[in-house]
């Protein structure tokens, strides 16, 4: 016979058993209870009761006796009842089922049938199968006081904005997607709190951060809060997204106006799809203005925000969307990469006169089909892009013959400058592509601020920290030139020309108008004054060919076009990591 005793200290709160019982094994005996919690003593095999030592409400302290057993053969296998469903789990798993797409049939429908994508198939596209974290899913409108807390768990699935964390091919990643169909993508009380959750998880773990940013502004019924609030003026969300260091890339399908642009718009790189309307107010807030009445689609269309430089890149719809960011996401991994099939030797013509295709040299010198343009329809002077060369990601930025002979205007500067700052904020080497007579001249360009603009591409360049790469093709002529190399041919760690490069320090034949002005002016025969001119032109042009420019060091090198992609690649093998401090994501 075996008598089980007390561990220590305890009341006796139920006795299950009496003499005589037959107990299978892990059947209850008596439960106790200590500090509110109760313990239950289990039968350690099939026993017979033999005797009970104590009764309910009985102190226990350590070493008493409870019951007395002896094991026992039974005779009968009684087949256990299932557990009951406990209430927590039932409540538990309606709840969550709340938050599935499933459990809106009829908004998904519509969403569809307008050609989108829900806010969590976006987030489910973007992570890798099984690795998302969600931050805050149970959250609801801030509107207790006005509608019952069923109705809110319905209708206002976390607050409109789906939160976290997971894996992006392998690499950890943030995102925050709004949930159109809860109440038009508004954003309210708790909205905004989730939103500054996330980007201080962010910020601690040094993540990117991919937002899907669609609808309205402010939600201005979140009654729970309202008592406290004057004008909500106060919401850090703003201010913590654009101060995050890490990447930030938006995405925008749809409607995106007031808080949702204006959180787009401080995103490094801005996704559109070609059906999406972006404003800094949408129809209620211009009629409320004052300022009219408008449809939601009259208002900042993509075609529009390409021409502004809004948009970086516009693709087809949020599924081309999600891929794009991938790829940016993806530059750090190691990648197999394939020489692309063009001989470099033929771009630039021979007749230095003709304009050529610089698409035609990115895509001779970077990995195969690896550029990714950015803001094609905005400053068309210059070229931005990412690329890989020989499976090393970097960013691109390079003149256009195409457009204004290659010349910088305000637009085309502003285009660089932003660039450059992005790919430095990115921890990206830079490799620049040069043939520009210069920024542009004239009383109309001046008229676009031309000054302010193009003087930010000396800005970005001084202040750029990452390694940095030019190769001059053909033109390198004044200032602009110098602000295609960061601000002068000695900031790059390496600086090389094309055998077809020239170097002045404005272009060539307005040099000589200029500086030989009364010289040419003083020659009356006009055929005389023309050959005179073409002389000095001739040997203004053979003074600064890149062979004679490089004997007097104004760059480092002049290489076969053919070698380029070698040449830009042992020149950032050998430059090192970027400065300490600056370098953001250590895997770019």
């Amino acid at each position: 016979m075996t008598v089980l005793t007390a561990d220590g200290a305890a009341m006796v709160a139920e006795v299950r058993v009496a003499v005589g019982d037959l107990v299978p094994k892990g059947g209850v005996l008596i439960a106790t209870e200590l500090m509110k919690m109760r313990h239950e003593i289990l039968a350690p095999e099939d026993v017979r009761i033999m005797a009970v030592h104590v009764a309910v409400g009985d102190e226990l302290h350590g070493g008493m006796p409870l019951v007395s057993l002896e094991a026992a053969q039974m005779q009968t296998t009684v087949d256990a009842k299932p557990d009951a469903p406990r209430p927590e789990f039932i409540d538990f798993e309606n709840r969550m089922a709340l938050l599935d797409d499933n459990a809106r049939p009829d908004a998904v429908a519509k969403r569809h049938a307008d050609g989108y994508r829900t806010a969590r198939e976006n987030i489910k596209d973007l992570f890798d199968p099984e690795t998302f974290n969600e931050y805050g899913a149970l959250a609801v409108a801030a509107q207790r006081t006005r509608k019952a807390e069923e109705e809110l768990q319905a209708k206002s699935q976390a607050d409109g904005i789906i939160c976290g964390t997971g894996l992006v091919n392998g690499r950890p990643v943030a995102a925050m997607a709004v949930d159109y169909m809860v109440m038009a993508g508004t954003q309210g009380y708790q909205h905004h709190r989730k939103m500054d959750r996330l980007i201080e998880v962010a910020g601690r773990d040094r993540l990117p951060i991919v937002l899907f940013a669609e609808g309205g502004g402010g939600r201005p019924n979140d009654a729970d809060v309202d008592p406290l609030i004057a004008a909500g003026l106060n919401v850090p969300s703003f201010r913590n997204f654009a101060a995050h260091k890490g990447p930030k890339i938006g995405i925008v399908a749809g409607y995106c106006f007031a808080g949702n642009a204006a959180l787009f718009g401080v995103c490094d790189l801005r996704i559109a799809t070609k059906k999406s309307w972006v404003g800094m107010g949408g129809p209620a807030m211009i009629e409320g203005g004052g300022l009219g009445r408008f449809a939601a689609k009259d208002i900042g269309p993509s075609d529009l925000q390409m021409e502004t430089g809004l948009i970086d890149l516009r693709v087809e719809d949020e599924r081309s969307a999600v891929l794009a960011a991938k790829q940016v996401l993806g530059m750090s991994d190691t990648a197999s990469w394939q020489n692309p099939d063009a001989d470099l030797r033929d771009i630039v013509p021979s007749d230095r006169t003709r304009v050529y295709d610089m698409r035609r040299a990115i895509a001779g010198i970077v990995d195969d089909d690896s550029f990714l343009e950015l803001r094609q329809k905005f400053g068309d002077g210059i070229i931005t892009g990412f690329a890989r060369v020989k499976g090393r990601p970097l960013g691109l930025l390079a003149n256009n013959p195409l457009h204004l002979g290659g010349a910088i205007d305000a637009q085309a500067g502003d285009k660089a400058a932003r660039f450059l700052q992005l790919c430095d904020a990115w921890g990206l080497p830079a490799l620049t592509l040069c043939d520009t007579p210069g920024f542009m001249v004239g009383p109309e360009v001046e008229a676009t601020g031309q000054v302010a603009h193009v003087s930010r591409l000396f800005l970005a360049g001084a202040h750029f920290s990452q390694p940095l790469v030019t190769v001059i093709l053909r033109k390198a002529y004044g200032l602009g030139a110098m602000a295609m190399a960061g601000g002068g041919f000695d900031r790059p760690q390496f600086c090389c020309a094309w055998p077809t490069g020239e170097l002045g320090a404005m272009g060539i034949e307005g040099a000589v108008k200029l500086g030989a002005r009364d010289h040419l002016a003083a020659i009356e025969d006009h055929q005389a004054r023309e050959a005179e001119l073409q002389r000095l032109i001739d040997a203004l042009y053979a003074r600064g060919k890149a062979l004679n420019a490089a004997s007097v060091l104004e760059f480092d090198a002049v290489i076969d076009p053919a070698d380029t992609r070698h040449a830009v690649d042992r020149a950032f093998a050998t430059a090192g990591a970027a400065v300490p401090g600056h370098r953001y994501v250590d895997a770019w």
